[in-house]
């Protein structure tokens, strides 16, 4: 697969990583950054399913689960003939440093370079939303409320 279609992000979170596991697998805890509606069953095989704006569902299956360090489930997006349900994998690391985590995401098998600039968007806003709900902080009304592209 060429590296090019590969989307990765790094985000520091000023939460230890228990914390941020948490707001990555509750979902009660995911609705406080990204979304309107979730049903995750964080194991092996176990559902994920997300919808995201309140317009678009994520859906997926949990492919490894590490508490507290690590995440793998594929993804994809109901109703899309690009991105149909499950057919990419987003990988979580959760990495302990001194004052904090270190959120490492990977997430590959994008079809085509316009869907990895997308994904990168996606995952760039709503990264930040997590690092301040873990902070602390509330993020406010999501801007991206009600979008379905």
């Amino acid at each position: 697969m060429p590296e090019t279609l590969v989307v990765r992000r790094e985000t520091h979170i000023s939460a230890p990583p228990a914390a941020v596991f948490a707001l990555l697998t509750d979902p009660e805890k995911i609705l406080r950054w990204m979304g309107t509606e979730a049903d995750v069953e964080p194991e092996p095989g176990g559902l994920y399913l997300v919808n995201v704006t309140g317009a678009r569902f994520a859906r997926g299956s949990f492919r490894e689960v590490v508490p507290v360090h690590r995440l793998v489930y594929s993804f994809g997006w109901d109703d899309s003939e690009i991105v149909p349900p499950a057919s990419s994998l987003v990988e979580i690391d959760l990495i302990e440093q001194p004052d904090g985590t270190l959120l490492r995401l990977t997430h590959s098998g994008l079809p085509n370079a316009e869907q990895c600039e997308g994904h990168a968007e996606g995952w760039a806003h709503y990264l930040d939303r997590l690092a301040e709900v873990a902070a602390g902080r509330d993020p406010g009304p999501d801007p991206w409320h009600g979008r379905t592209g």
